[in-house]
């Protein structure tokens, strides 16, 4: 049976936002409000569940539910009544923080983390009627703590799997003086569970090529044929970071990395998480936190938004593949495509009839003599707005340029970015989605690059294209506008 659309309140909550010129129109987020990381994904009998962090109170980060969602398509998504709400006197009273969903022998069962003053706990909760509404466990919290023998910082957010007969969960936390650390604990039956040991400890040596935090949390095992990924979220002194991954080994109980790396190159992807789906295909979701200030926020009513779903593989060299699933294609309206055009320094106006702030583009470079290559969005007719995305050849950086991206004073305005290497005469490929102030830039399937923008001006609307430092050729650009996801069908 096909998930009816949203209606109701939902719907018109979500339609009074709709003239709100930086919310997002085909990436998913709640009627208003607060949402942070993702969590529970699962496929349930076809359909996919998404549950998130929520605050039902207000566009900050205070009294934390699960939020949930469902959809047939990873595409369009539908309200779904709130999962988990804080228990006055309960292990969960401050919060119910972030988890995992797992099929318990047919029983759907959430491990999340219930928060009371300072203390950060597992808890369980499962559902009778396919996820709709949940009984938390009796028994909660199912940890009382962290292990005795560790002095750690933070003891939250569960990644749960079955190995063999025996449940083995991974707990985000970190060790003081030391840094980050994932705690690998086992169970027989989800409720009693025995602390194992350190499944990694970070470095607290801040000079190594990558800083990952005094805290790691959102952790993940991935398992991909003989080799393993685990993925976490960098959290250092309050501060969060970026998530990362490492590529290793697993075996016996023990992980052994082999490389690091960042999982998006942008300032804004954090505490992503993933499922493997019924075409086997492992998918993932992460938080694009917002990039303007608190009272912009407020004024707006709403923060946070969900990233595409990407499906993700481990290529040869110890790195992830990262695509957008091709489901996003059905979205798709009319269509552009422009092929073989030389670039240069004076080029400019390339793509003057095609404007937009809900596109999907898709262009191919083969980067010549110049120095620098790329495509520009949300531009204003005059140029006083205007971002940029950008690969130079030299120093082989992926990089989005907001600078210029607005005239507001509240929202940030950097440049941020990282390697992609290419092969000599390799194209470049940039598939980039833009939705009003989202740009999600996939490079070459190997590198993602997530940022926020909010032009300020209502005719910043226009795309071009550019070489700099010599020359270079457009092999080709196809651009599609994009439906919104919540336009029902």
């Amino acid at each position: 049976m096909t998930i009816s659309r949203i209606t109701g309140e939902e719907r018109a909550t979500r339609e009074s936002l709709v003239s709100d010129p930086h919310r997002p129109d085909y990436h998913f987020l709640p009627a208003s409000n607060w949402m942070n990381d993702p969590n529970g994904l699962i496929q349930w009998k076809g359909k996919y569940h998404l549950f998130y962090q929520l605050n039902p109170n207000g566009p900050f980060h205070g009294t934390i539910h699960w939020g949930h969602a469902v959809s047939d398509d990873l595409v369009r998504w539908a309200d779904l009544p709130i999962a988990l709400t804080p228990t006055p006197g309960g292990p969960d009273e401050d919060g119910c923080w972030s988890g995992c969903a797992v099929d318990n022998s047919g029983v759907p069962t959430i491990v999340y983390t219930g928060l009371k003053g300072e203390t950060q706990v597992p808890c369980l909760a499962t559902s009778e009627n396919d996820l709709v509404s949940w009984s938390k466990c009796p028994g909660n919290p199912v940890i009382s703590g962290p292990p005795e023998s560790l002095a750690v910082i933070g003891f939250r957010d569960h990644h749960v799997w079955k190995e063999g007969g025996v449940w083995y969960q991974v707990i985000g936390s970190g060790i003081e003086g030391v840094g980050g650390a994932i705690l690998l604990y086992e169970s027989p039956d989800l409720i009693h569970w025995k602390y194992l040991h350190p499944l990694l400890v970070g470095d607290k040596d801040e000079t190594e090529l990558v800083w990952t935090g005094t805290m790691w949390e959102c952790p993940q095992l991935v398992p991909f044929g003989e080799k393993h990924v685990l993925i976490i979220s960098c959290h250092d002194d309050g501060n969060l970071l970026y998530s990362a991954y490492f590529v290793g080994t697993y075996s016996e109980r023990k992980f052994i990395p082999e490389t690091l790396r960042v999982t998006d190159l942008g300032g804004y992807f954090y505490a992503p998480q993933t499922l493997v789906d019924d075409k086997g295909r492992r998918l993932m979701w992460g938080w694009l936190q917002e990039g303007r200030d608190e009272e912009a926020i407020q004024d707006a009513g709403w923060a946070g938004v969900m990233s595409l779903p990407r499906a993700i593989s481990l290529r040869p060299g110890d790195s992830l593949s990262i695509e957008p699933v091709p489901e996003l294609q059905t979205l798709r309206s009319k269509h552009y495509r422009l092929e073989g055009i030389d670039l240069t320094p004076k080029t400019s106006s390339v793509l003057e009839d095609i404007k937009g702030d809900r596109l999907e583009i898709v262009a191919e470079f083969a980067p010549g003599s110049a120095r620098e290559v790329g495509v520009k969005v949300r531009c204003s007719p005059a140029g006083e707005e205007q971002t940029i995305i950008s690969y130079d050849r030299s120093s082989e950086q992926l990089a989005i340029d907001r600078s210029r991206s607005s005239l507001s004073s509240n929202v940030h305005r950097d440049t941020q970015g990282g390697m992609l290497e290419l092969a000599d005469h390799q194209t470049l490929w940039l598939h980039i989605f833009l939705d009003r102030s989202v740009v999600e830039v996939f490079a070459n399937g190997r590198e993602c690059l997530s940022e926020r923008i909010y032009p300020s001006l209502a005719d910043s609307v226009g795309l071009d294209l550019f070489a700099r430092g010599g020359t270079a050729k457009l092999n080709s650009v196809d651009v599609w506008e994009l439906e919104s996801i919540w336009t029902a069908k």
